[in-house]
C-alpha cells in the first residue's frame, strides 16, 4: 500500500533521471548511426561538461546565495551554454584524435574502441587531478528548489521541472534537425550508405565531426542539469554514462527516438522497481539492467531498433 501512495513520486524521480539518460544516450546512438562505432569516451564528454558549467556558473551565482529571478534565467542559460560549449569541443577534439586518424588510415574496429576506452581513461584521470577526486562536488546554490505543485503525492520541484523542460526542447530540436534540415540529411545518408553519399557530394569528415558536436551539445546540457541537481566528480562520466548507454540500447542503438524512449524507461524502472520491499534501493543499478536485459532477450535489436537512416 505504501510503494502505491508513493509511486507518483517515483514516477517523477523517474522521468526526471530519465530525462538527462535520454539526453546522453542521444550521443552514443548518433555516432553509432553514422561509424557503426560505440563512442566510449562519450561518457568523458559529459562529465567535461559538469565541470565547465561549473566553473562558469560559480562565477556568477551571488555571494548572498540565492539569485534574483531574473539572474536564475541568466545563469541557467549561461551554464546551459558554458557546458554544451565545453563538451561539444571535447567532443570535436576526440573525433579529430581517437577516431579520425584511425578511420583515414583504415584501422579495424577494435583499433577505434581500444582508442575510445583510452581517451575516456584519459579524460577521467585528468579531470580527477585537476579538480581533486572528491566523491561529490555540489553546484552553487542559486535558487530555492520550493516544491511548485503536487501529482498526487508527489511534489514537484524547480530542479525537477527544469531538467524535465530543458531535456524536452533539446530532444525536439534534435529531432527537428535531423528531420528536416541538410544537416540532418546528411547524417540520415550516412548513416544508410556512406560510400553512396559521399558519391552524392556529402562531406563524409564534416558530417561526422558535426555529428560528434550534436552529441557533446547535447552531454554538456544534461551536464550542467545534472550538476544543479545531483551534484558531481571526476567519475560522474562513468557512473551516468554506463546508464545512458544501456538506455542506448534499451531504446535502440542507432535511433534517436529510441534513445529518448529507453533514457525515459530505464529512468523510471530505476526509481520504480527498486522500492518494491521484495527488492531493495541497494539493488538500483543491478535492476537498470537487468531490465536491459529483460527487453533483449525479448528484442535483440531493443525497442525500436534500426538504422538511423531509417529512423522515423
Amino acid at each position: 500500500m505504501n510503494w502505491f501512495h508513493q509511486l507518483p513520486e517515483f514516477l517523477v524521480l523517474g522521468i526526471t533521471r530519465g530525462s538527462m539518460y535520454a539526453l546522453i544516450a542521444i550521443g552514443y546512438t548518433l555516432v553509432y548511426g553514422v561509424l557503426q562505432l560505440i563512442n566510449f569516451a562519450h561518457s568523458e564528454v559529459f562529465m567535461a561538461g559538469t565541470f565547465g558549467s561549473y566553473l562558469v556558473v560559480e562565477q556568477l551565482v551571488p555571494h548572498t546565495g540565492h539569485a534574483s529571478p531574473a539572474h536564475v534565467v541568466v545563469i541557467v542559460l549561461i551554464g546551459i551554454l558554458a557546458g554544451a560549449a565545453v563538451s561539444s569541443g571535447v567532443a570535436w577534439v576526440v573525433e579529430r584524435i581517437a577516431y579520425r586518424t584511425l578511420r583515414r588510415r583504415g584501422a579495424p574496429k577494435l583499433a577505434f574502441l581500444i582508442s575510445a576506452i583510452g581517451t575516456s581513461f584519459f579524460l577521467s584521470q585528468l579531470a580527477g587531478k585537476l579538480f581533486n577526486r572528491f566523491n561529490n562536488n555540489p553546484f552553487p546554490v542559486y535558487f530555492k528548489d520550493r516544491p511548485l505543485f503536487h501529482i498526487g503525492s508527489a511534489e514537484v520541484r524547480v530542479v525537477q521541472l527544469m531538467v524535465v523542460a530543458a531535456a524536452v526542447v533539446c530532444m525536439i530540436a534534435l529531432d527537428r534537425l535531423v528531420q528536416g534540415t541538410k544537416l540532418g540529411r546528411s547524417i540520415r545518408a550516412v548513416a544508410e550508405d556512406a560510400p553512396t553519399a559521399a558519391l552524392m557530394g556529402i562531406d563524409i569528415d564534416k558530417t561526422i565531426s558535426r555529428t560528434f558536436l550534436l552529441g557533446g551539445i547535447l552531454a554538456g546540457v544534461a551536464a550542467f542539469l545534472f550538476g544543479t541537481a545531483y551534484g558531481f566528480s571526476y567519475q560522474v562520466g562513468f557512473n551516468q554514462g554506463n546508464k545512458a548507454f544501456a538506455a542506448a540500447v534499451l531504446g535502440g542503438i542507432g535511433n534517436i527516438r529510441g534513445a529518448m524512449l529507453g533514457g525515459m524507461l530505464l529512468g523510471i524502472a530505476e526509481a520504480v522497481i527498486p522500492p518494491l520491499s521484495f527488492i531493495g534501493i541497494a539493488w538500483t543499478d543491478v535492476v537498470a539492467f537487468v531490465v536491459l536485459v529483460v527487453v533483449l532477450i525479448v528484442r535483440p535489436t531493443g525497442i525500436l531498433g534500426e538504422k538511423l537512416g531509417r529512423a522515423a
